[in-house]
Order: structure tokens, then C-alpha cells, then sequence
């Protein structure tokens, strides 16, 4: 395992101890979520153990969010293919939790509030031109074609992924009875898109050990608005995953594979595992899957919790797997803008 150094701007060092999705475009540049924030962070590699040269793009540049810019997305997943960066915010409620500077009381009458926040409900495209953003360009290889800035239809209950799921006969109960993330409640903390299709992981619910992966494809509805496509018969499939009882806290897609980032679903530190699925981008339709761990990702007692992933190759054989943390140790900042994440081997 090796260390690589991330350095932010300085107006950004608060927000690197939240770093919660990754992914990486072609020139080996850096694109990051935080689960605080209302941007994405774009770094750009400076030699083979650093990337720096920070810049912010925020997102309310490229789409209308369902709220006010002033409210958490709460980045959990991103990917990039066919020249957009993918992104998709947790669909999770929460719940007040306590602070130091109030009584006891007070912490206890905070926690009966469960919120709701319209800007978690996100699912978002943003084309990429180079190492820059656009809300509309032309295809790189195909002029007539444009490339534009589009999230999933928002409605009442969120968005169109959230009403097709309240008929379903697994995930409605959690939806219906609306429990928090972090307490076995929906929410997504995964994202990987391989040609049509985008795969997105839960961190819970997790079902008598079982965790799950939705499958959907989307397309245009308007020229900033997607829908979802059907699949066969139905506008999402469900494959149930066992991680040991863990949920998924991020994807990615290497060749045909998925490869699974797990971690606990409630509010604890570990075990963290990485798992392949042999073939996952090809499941059949309500699929049983018990993959076995092919890596173990180090985590603390309350810090270095393991969410995002980006491949990163070496010379034209060797691929490596960058791994960033949420609530990292003070071991890992450095200074007042950086922070390291670790690579490593597959």
C-alpha cells in the first residue's frame, strides 16, 4: 500500500475531512464528492505520489438542484463513462444527533427529529471537455451530437427512483416507515455506470445480511431532465449481495466485473472488505450473489472510514485502486490543505 497526497485550497481544508466519492477522467485527473457540499472538487496529478491545483465546480453551474444551493447533496457515489461524470446523492433521511454544547435533555429531544432534505434525492449527469465542466457541448468524436448536464425527474417523493421503489415488496417497508440512514434505512452510498445501465449500492437496508444493488437505465426526457427506461418489464432490478452482514458503501466497474467497497450499515467503524463480482454487470434479474473478499481496507477506532474509489494504472499493466476516507485520522492530514489517501494494489 502506498500514500498519495491530495492538496486542497485552503478555503476547502475543513471539507477534506468529508470526502465521501471519487472517480477519475482520462489525464489521470481527480474528481471528488463531499457528503457536506453542493460542489465537486477537480485535482490534477503533479508526480506519481500527489495531485493538487484544486478547483470547485459548483453544481447548481450545470443543474437546477430540488433545493436551495445552500442545502447538502450529500455526494455518495460518482463515475465517469461516455464523457459524463456521474454522481448521486445518499436518497437518505437523517436524524439530529447530539452536540456537546447541549444538555442531555436537549440532545435527547434533538434526536426525535428525523429531516428530510430534497437535495439528497439527486441523481445528476455533468459532460466532461477536457479537464473543465460543461452544461452543454458537442460529443469529442461526433460534433452533431451535444453532451448536456440532466438529473433524474424530481418529485414529491424524492425523485422517479424513489416512487418506483415504494411498491417494492423489500425496500417500500424502510421507505414507508421512513428510518434514517445509518439505522438500517435506505440510503445509497454507491455508483457505477457501465454502458447503459448505472448500478447503484446501498448502504441499507441490509436484509437479514444481505445487501442490495439496484440496476436502471434512464434516458432523456427533456434536454436537463432524465427518466427511467425500463428493464424488461420493470424500471429497476434488485441483485442481493452477501457481504457478511456489512452494506455497500461503493462500486466500481473493472472489465465485465463490479467490484464492491462494504462497510457496516449502522454507525461503526468496520470491518471494511473489497469484494469482485465475477461477471456483475451481466445478472440475471433477482440474482443471489455470495462473493468472496479479495482485499481488506484498513479503518480506526471512530476515523478512516473508506468511501471512495478511483483505478489508477500504472504503465499499461499494472492497475491500482486509490482509496479516500471520510473522517480521517490526524495522521493522514497534512498541513493545513492536505490529506492522504491510499493506493492500492488489485
Amino acid at each position: 500500500m502506498e500514500k498519495i497526497l491530495l492538496r486542497f485550497e485552503s478555503k476547502f481544508a475543513e471539507s477534506r475531512e468529508d470526502l465521501s466519492a471519487m472517480t477519475m477522467t482520462p489525464g489521470e485527473v481527480l474528481w471528488l464528492g463531499c457528503d457536506e457540499n453542493t460542489s465537486i472538487e477537480r485535482l490534477t496529478k503533479t508526480d506519481d505520489k500527489s495531485f493538487a491545483e484544486h478547483e470547485i465546480f459548483n453544481l447548481t453551474d450545470f443543474i437546477d438542484l430540488p433545493n436551495d444551493s445552500d442545502e447538502e447533496i450529500d455526494i455518495e457515489g460518482m463515475d465517469y463513462a461516455h464523457n459524463y461524470i456521474w454522481l448521486v446523492g445518499s436518497h437518505s433521511l437523517k436524524r439530529s444527533k447530539p452536540k456537546s454544547k447541549r444538555s442531555d435533555l436537549e440532545n435527547i429531544q434533538k434526536m426525535e427529529q428525523i429531516k428530510r432534505e430534497d437535495n439528497r434525492y439527486l441523481l445528476a449527469r455533468i459532460p466532461v471537455k477536457g479537464e473543465e465542466l460543461c452544461k452543454l457541448c458537442e460529443h469529442p468524436e461526433n460534433p452533431d451530437v451535444k453532451l448536456t448536464a440532466a438529473k433524474l425527474e424530481t418529485t414529491k417523493n424524492g425523485n422517479l427512483l424513489i416512487d418506483a421503489l415504494l411498491d417494492d415488496p423489500h425496500l417500500s417497508p424502510f421507505l414507508a416507515s421512513q428510518i434514517p440512514s445509518k439505522e438500517n434505512g435506505f440510503d445509497i452510498e454507491g455508483l457505477a455506470v457501465y454502458q447503459d445501465r448505472i448500478f447503484l449500492g446501498l448502504r441499507g437496508p441490509v436484509l437479514r445480511g444481505w445487501a442490495i444493488i439496484l440496476e436502471i437505465s434512464v434516458e432523456e426526457s427533456s434536454p436537463n431532465t432524465l427518466k427511467l427506461k425500463n428493464l424488461g418489464d420493470k424500471l429497476y432490478k434488485k441483485h442481493f449481495v452477501y457481504l457478511s452482514g456489512l452494506g455497500v458503501r461503493e462500486l466500481a466497474v473493472d472489465g465485465e466485473d463490479l467490484l464492491v467497497l462494504a462497510g457496516p450499515t449502522m454507525d461503526l467503524d468496520g470491518p471494511v472488505r473489497l469484494y469482485r463480482i465475477e461477471n456483475g454487470v451481466n445478472l440475471p434479474e433477482e440474482s443471489l450473489l455470495k462473493p468472496s473478499p479479495i482485499l481488506d481496507i484498513p479503518f480506526g477506532e471512530g476515523v478512516d472510514h473508506a468511501e471512495g474509489l478511483a483505478f489508477w494504472r500504472k504503465g499499461e499493466n499494472e492497475k491500482l485502486l486509490l482509496v479516500v476516507y471520510d473522517s480521517p485520522s490526524q495522521e493522514r492530514l497534512q498541513g493545513d490543505d492536505g490529506i492522504f489517501a491510499d493506493l492500492f494494489p488489485l
